[in-house]
């Protein structure tokens, strides 16, 4: 059973860093391609960003680029986004999402990902 469970979320202030950490159990984690995601209240949930399996490939949003990395430990089966100079706009509940495909072309479409995490909430504060 694919199990994606998040955390790191909290609240922080214009300008504050923060790294996610999403921890894969249930299924060959260096195999599958990953994703974070995020949805804000009211709104549609969102890509953020994006990891082929072999890290070979990523991809980020336009709004997150430059600020927002996303990497992976292979040992640890888990997933990171470390988040540097957060907007309020940033605030949303963050998703960590699974493929079935080692890479992704369309990886900013949440069809291409099979399995979600439960969400973690980050708020940022002027």
């Amino acid at each position: 059973q694919v199990l994606l469970v998040e955390s790191g979320g909290g609240l922080v202030s214009l300008g504050d860093s923060l790294r996610l950490s999403c921890a894969a159990s249930g299924f060959t984690f260096s195999s599958r391609a990953m994703g974070w995601f995020r949805q804000a209240p009211g709104k549609e949930r969102e890509f953020v960003a994006y990891l082929s399996a072999n890290g070979g490939s990523s991809g980020y949003a336009e709004s997150v680029k430059d600020r927002f990395t996303i990497a992976s430990d292979n040992v640890k089966n888990t997933l990171y986004l470390n988040m540097n100079s957060l907007k309020p706009e940033d605030t949303a509940v963050y998703y960590c999402a699974a493929s079935p495909q080692f890479s992704l072309l369309r990886y900013s479409s949440r069809s291409g990902y099979t399995s979600w995490g439960q969400g973690t909430q980050v708020t940022v504060s002027l």
